[in-house]
């Protein structure tokens, strides 16, 4: 699963070339506002490659996003993550700014869920949504995900929403 499409995007699986475009994105205060704070340029680069490790232990991790003219739209994926001491498999994903808007994250998050409840046949998946995040919120009430609870994740007040195959 290194490639894949939607109607309006390409993903391709996650490296080092993606850098100065998830720098960029990471240094939006808009974007990077429900994502824990703008990112350094450091942070990032250690954050490629904890994405890029993921792939080899999973099989299975963050895409590179692009429109179908090939410019670069954000970043989405299918990771494992430590949530109140329970290993959980999540979707997550961000889009530059000037791209929001436009259903981008449904469409993504519909494509994720499908991959990783068939083809990678995992039994559920969360998404973990900053409480007052209501716009990645209804993405995932319009993709099925179901409320699950509220937790507080690395210090934030969030909500796990979760779907099951």
């Amino acid at each position: 699963m290194d490639h894949f499409s939607t109607d309006r995007l390409t993903a391709e699986r996650l490296h080092e070339s993606h850098l100065a475009d998830l720098v960029a994105l990471h240094l939006d205060p808009e974007v990077s506002r429900f994502l824990g704070g703008v990112r350094s340029a450091e942070t990032t680069k250690a954050y490629v490659a904890t994405n890029m490790t993921h792939w080899d232990q999973h099989g299975y991790g963050l895409w590179a996003l692009r429109t179908k003219d090939r410019a670069f739209a954000g970043r989405a994926g299918i990771r494992r993550i430590l949530v109140d001491g329970v290993d959980e498999t999540e979707i997550a994903y961000a889009f530059k700014r000037d791209l929001w808007g436009r259903g981008l994250a449904s469409e993504i998050a519909v494509a994720l869920t499908e991959i990783g409840l068939s083809r990678l046949d995992l039994s559920s998946l969360i998404g973990l949504v900053f409480v007052e995040h209501g716009a990645s919120r209804r993405v995932l009430e319009k993709s099925n995900y179901l409320l699950e609870k509220t937790t507080i994740h690395h210090g934030e007040d969030v909500v796990i929403y979760r779907i099951q195959r």
